[in-house]
């Protein structure tokens, strides 16, 4: 018997027992547990630097989804003015944790996530027109208090530019609305 087939008897027996016992946690990909903490929650985030009579509010919802294959993000803007949808995935070819990011606006985005010093960061290159940006880059952070921080650059015409800064806050009550 090869060791590959081994290895999937010893899985399947170990995730049997694993039920059996009544596992606290859904299993989850290892390469995206760094977003566990943000699984079954809704956050709400308003954009640094917009105008407080008129703000730019992002809600998020992020999930485990395909049996804990991919994690999944739901989000809209100002009551679904803009939004979108957000895959993460673990890609075993390329070793690498990918994303496909899904727009209302009719673009989409594909890119890789790592963790370095604590922190995720994102890069992402735009298919479709997103009004001149090619490519995405974002650090973002889970803090100690629970929320979660988004720091983002475009780069547009040859540039880097900031995008946009959130800290978004967990909204139980809050709501990923599309139109």
């Amino acid at each position: 018997m090869k060791l590959q087939t081994i290895l999937v008897f010893a899985t399947i027996k170990v995730a049997a027992l694993s039920l059996s016992a009544g596992e606290p946690q859904p299993t989850l990909n290892p390469h995206l547990e760094p977003l566990r903490p943000l699984l079954g929650r809704t956050f709400k985030g308003t954009f640094e630097g917009s105008k407080p009579e008129k703000p730019t509010v992002d809600m998020s919802r992020w999930e485990r989804t395909l049996n804990g294959q991919a994690v999944r993000v739901l989000h809209s803007i100002n009551q679904g003015i803009y939004g979108g949808e957000t895959l993460f995935i673990w890609n075993e070819k390329t070793q690498a944790v990918e994303y496909f990011y899904f727009t209302t606006a009719g673009y989409m985005t594909t890119g890789t996530m790592q963790v370095k010093n604590g922190k995720i960061e994102t890069h992402e290159q735009v298919k479709g027109d997103a009004g001149g940006v090619t490519e995405v880059r974002a650090t973002s952070e889970i803090q100690p208090e629970g929320t979660f921080h988004v720091k983002a650059e475009y780069l547009k015409n040859g540039q880097w530019t900031l995008g946009h800064e959130v800290t978004y806050k967990e909204d139980p009550a809050g709501q990923v609305i599309f139109k």
